[in-house]
């Protein structure tokens, strides 16, 4: 959406200054998201009365009537209407008349297209290949919110990253709401994997970095083609959501704690530096003490790098919300801090191992003379150096471990 107005002449300003248009994406996949964008719709009038606000989005999508009471809002977009962005913000400035433009996304069955897009990161950008979800897992409303599985053609992709390695992209991330459900609604057998091996082919590209993916997808077949893709990053987000069967089910994810082991062993028997990072629920309704302690103990034996831990949210038109025994607020703030200290444990004690190594780290950023990079499995790295290396590969040593990243040294010649 930003290059959308930059293309068209209006400029950017940073967040929280003064602008004459502000556009408010709102997310919706938790309640406390919910309020968030409520609260920017509202923070956003008072740094410009006059200014024109945009609300679009997810938030948007499955409260439409909320936010279109909204007296400061004055243009409401659902997510099929955001490539039109600049569109319905000039009709507003010519016609001064509310414009609310909210489709039903269960209804749309094509991929909307943005065009290429050009204005990312200095060293990655993110590639949008898929929208939708039809998972349905009892405690998420995004599939009413962003409707069915649609894939992005492969040739638009492709086109996409050429021309941000055109402008000096070396890494791009693969991302959508369910990227494992990619090429499922076209006519010909055309999947992630597909996809993937023509990326890599993709001269002046140096990193392939998978979003967020379903564990189902990680096969014995897929794992052996990915391997032969030397672009992609060592590194997978597999979302597991619960280490106990019971509340898998009840969650309606579809695979059992002993698959997701099978699942990480086989990644962890063809790649021998891979990195896992997940999402875990905690207090879902009818989490027992007993439940709880089984995922605890499962997330210690499966030792991922580092968890994303997420209080249950409730979610007024999921299966969830509605269910019994819903667990107290103090019960999931105990159970969260749990899981976010073996967490912090489980990634000092794997960077730790990285001491003494060589890594070669793909520099993003400079902050008073030290430079800020990721390895290929995804490990942060700090490295202090007269040389700009801003964008640029680099093989440093580990030197020390610090928290959340390693702080590196030269290697001696």
């Amino acid at each position: 959406m930003s290059q959308k107005f930059i293309e068209k002449g209006y400029s950017i300003v940073e967040e929280n200054k003064k602008a004459d248009i502000y556009i408010i994406n709102t997310c919706t996949v938790t309640n406390m998201s919910d309020r968030k964008s409520r609260q920017m719709l509202r923070r956003v009038k008072e740094l410009n009365k006059n200014a024109i606000i945009v609300a679009c989005g997810c938030y948007v999508q499955i409260a439409k009537q909320e936010i279109e009471e909204m007296e400061d809002v004055n243009i409401v977009l659902g997510n099929n209407e955001k490539a039109q962005i600049v569109e319905h913000v000039e009709k507003y400035i010519k016609e001064k008349t509310k414009q609310m433009q909210t489709e039903d996304v269960m209804h749309q069955n094509d991929f909307i297209e943005f065009g290429d897009v050009e204005y990312t990161e200095k060293t990655r950008a993110v590639i949008k290949i898929q929208d939708g979800c039809d998972r349905f897992c009892s405690y998420c409303i995004i599939p009413y919110a962003r409707g069915k599985v649609r894939s992005r053609k492969p040739q638009s992709i492709i086109s996409e990253i050429i021309k941000n390695v055109q402008n000096e992209i070396k890494e791009v991330v693969i991302t959508g709401i369910h990227i494992a459900s990619y090429g499922k609604d076209f006519e010909q057998q055309y999947n992630l994997i597909d996809l993937l091996e023509e990326i890599n082919k993709i001269q002046g590209l140096e990193r392939i970095r998978l979003g967020s993916i379903e564990p189902l997808l990680i096969t014995e077949d897929f794992v052996k083609r990915l391997k032969k893709i030397e672009k992609v990053c060592h590194h997978f987000h597999l979302s597991l959501q619960s280490g106990c069967d019971t509340t898998l089910k009840r969650m309606n994810r579809r695979y059992t704690t002993e698959e997701f082991k099978q699942i990480v062993s086989l990644l962890r028997d063809h790649y021998e530096d891979v990195l896992l990072t997940t999402d875990i629920i905690v207090g879902f309704p009818g989490e027992t003490e007993q439940e709880f302690e089984n995922t605890y103990k499962f997330l210690k034996q499966i030792k991922f790098y580092k968890m994303h831990v997420f209080k249950y949210s409730q979610r007024k038109g999921t299966k969830a919300a509605s269910m019994q025994n819903q667990v107290d607020g103090k019960i999931k703030e105990a159970r969260s801090k749990k899981i976010i200290e073996l967490s912090n444990k489980m990634q000092r004690e794997y960077n730790e191992n990285y001491i003494g190594k060589e890594v070669e780290v793909l520099f993003e950023e400079e902050k008073e003379g030290v430079y800020k990079g990721h390895t290929k499995n995804y490990i942060l790295v700090h490295y202090k150096t007269s040389q700009n290396l801003e964008n640029k590969m680099q093989k440093v040593i580990g030197e020390k471990a610090q928290g959340e990243y390693i702080i590196a040294k030269t290697i001696s010649l």
